[in-house]
């Protein structure tokens, strides 16, 4: 799943190739929006929530609007020249296509896609915790909710959004890591939750404006992480194999070594 570096970024794609333009055309390929016509709306910013894309738009007639979507484990968005050849995705996976006199961007896989009006926005992303890379974020109230639900295991504490918005299983895994924490760990039994998620925030920070997301500062293939994908492979610090298994609906690679649980 895309992490809030990676959502990020693609606000970023968007912004530079539709901010400010007034669309010629739209196409949505998804039944609730399959009527839905936003030619001569402006583009007004493309923003991010977490994992959540905000395109804010103005209508000429009805005021400020927001389309929203969630990339979820595949979706994509990617800006073409009017005339380019779409190349990123089966054109069976386009969920929308918004053109304006410079660009073209198609969404491919997009889920939870909906337009609702600018005021409306905090029905959709309201629930969320302090977004990591947002104006918003604040560690001790990411803190102060994870320390809400003290017995829950704090690798699927950092995965609730609600929590704190944006980190996904990647960051989870090599936060804790760095932290020295098992992932089975309660949240009651970690001795600096602010700690935590201040670390979570500075890799995700230092990761913005690239595609390729690196925690150990190296950015060639196979050393960009040190436990996340690396079942069975030596810890870089002790030499202990990595480990991987499930947690609750995702999965976890920890060592066991540097990673013993606490209760």
């Amino acid at each position: 799943m895309p992490e809030g570096d990676t959502v990020w970024n693609t606000a970023r794609v968007l912004e530079r190739a539709l901010a400010g333009a007034r669309l010629t055309g739209s196409d949505f390929r998804v039944p609730q929006l399959a009527t839905a016509d936003l030619t001569g709306w402006t583009v007004r910013e493309s923003a991010s929530r977490g994992k959540h894309l905000l395109l804010r738009l103005a209508d000429p007639d009805a005021g400020d609007w927001t389309l929203h979507s969630h990339l979820r484990m595949d979706g994509a968005w990617r800006a073409y020249t009017p005339g380019e050849r779409w190349t990123a995705r089966p054109a069976h996976l386009i969920r929308v296509v918004l053109r304006s006199p410079a660009a073209v961007a198609v969404g491919y896989h997009l889920h939870e896609l909906a337009l609702v009006p600018s005021a409306e926005e905090g029905s959709l992303v309201g629930h969320l915790g302090p977004d990591l890379l947002g104006p918003d974020w604040d560690p001790q109230e990411a803190a102060r909710r994870l320390a809400e639900h003290p017995e829950r295991s704090i690798g699927e504490a950092l995965l609730d959004q609600r929590n704190l918005a944006g980190v996904g299983n990647l960051y989870k895994c090599e936060v804790l890591f760095l932290r020295g924490l098992s992932p089975w760990t309660p949240v009651r039994a970690v001795p600096d939750l602010a700690g935590t998620v201040t670390l979570a925030q500075r890799l995700l920070a230092a990761n913005r404006g690239r595609w390729t997301q690196s925690t150990t500062g190296v950015l060639r293939r196979g050393g960009t992480s040190y436990v996340y994908g690396r079942r069975a492979q030596p810890c870089r610090r002790c030499g202990t194999a990595v480990r991987k298994e499930e947690q609750g609906e995702r999965v976890t690679y920890w060592c066991p070594t540097c990673q013993p649980e606490r209760e």
